[in-house]
């Protein structure tokens, strides 16, 4: 059997988190996203117009079995990982690892979210040249 055609990419992320409001203020204040759906107090939803990202509720230090390393949010141009990092510091946000060209031509850097979640922002190639298809 052939691999099915049809997937566009990883369009949605659930996260558990401790301190729901703090996150849906960073990611809304400051990423700029925007709530789609809140149906409870207890979980969120976010979009940027085209992803989902999902924020839910634990009074406890999830111990899971699949450990989550770092989510990538895509930016359209090298300019705007170092605009965006200069954002970033203007509001505090802890940078991990400065900006950084590699050979492919990507450029990105490594930050925190206010729940402690690392974050790279990135602009990728191979990703936009298939955006603009």
């Amino acid at each position: 059997m052939h691999r099915p055609s049809g997937m566009v990419g990883i369009r949605h992320v659930a996260l558990f988190v401790q301190d729901l409001e703090s996150a849906i203020d960073f990611y809304t204040r400051i990423m700029g996203m925007h709530i789609e759906w809140h149906p409870d107090p207890d979980n969120v939803y976010l979009t940027n117009q085209g992803d989902v990202f999902a924020l839910h509720r634990v009074d406890y230090t999830p111990q899971a079995q699949q450990r989550l390393d770092h989510i990538g949010f895509v930016l359209d141009s090298p300019e705007a990982v170092d605009t965006w990092h200069d954002y970033f510091l203007s509001h505090q946000v802890r940078i991990t690892e400065a900006p950084k060209t590699h050979r492919d031509g990507s450029r990105g850097f490594y930050c925190l979210d206010s729940v402690g979640h690392l974050l790279e922002l990135i602009y990728h190639p191979p990703i936009m040249r298939s955006l603009i298809k």
